[in-house]
């Protein structure tokens, strides 16, 4: 971890918004399914999948399609690099949150 302010160790894969939802929902669960994410996240479905795209190709998620009775399902599950970039982003944030507070002054 460098020495600089924690915002500078932030990962712009995982922090955006919806990737960090992404990564929160499916370190939650074993395996979360994609239209679950969907109405989590309240999202449209190319959105989801531009997300899970980028993801996918930091190797953070594995994405597995296939059926359920007749429907095609695509379920999402967090790699251990996932977790661990997960792990290290929150660590940043909770630096960032203890640093705020620190130098926050009472207000008279």
């Amino acid at each position: 971890m460098s020495s600089g302010h924690p915002v500078t160790g932030l990962d712009e894969v995982v922090h955006q918004r919806v990737r960090l939802g992404i990564l929160a929902i499916a370190h939650e669960a074993r395996r979360v399914e994609f239209g679950y994410l969907r109405s989590q996240l309240d999202l449209t479905a190319g959105n989801l999948s531009k997300h899970l795209s980028v993801l996918e190709m930091a190797s953070l998620i594995d994405v597995e399609k296939g059926y359920e009775g007749r429907r095609g399902r695509t379920w999402v599950t967090l790699t251990a690099a996932g977790s661990t970039a997960l792990a290290e982003e929150i660590k940043r944030l909770k630096l960032l949150i203890t640093q705020i507070e620190s130098t926050d002054t009472p207000e008279d």
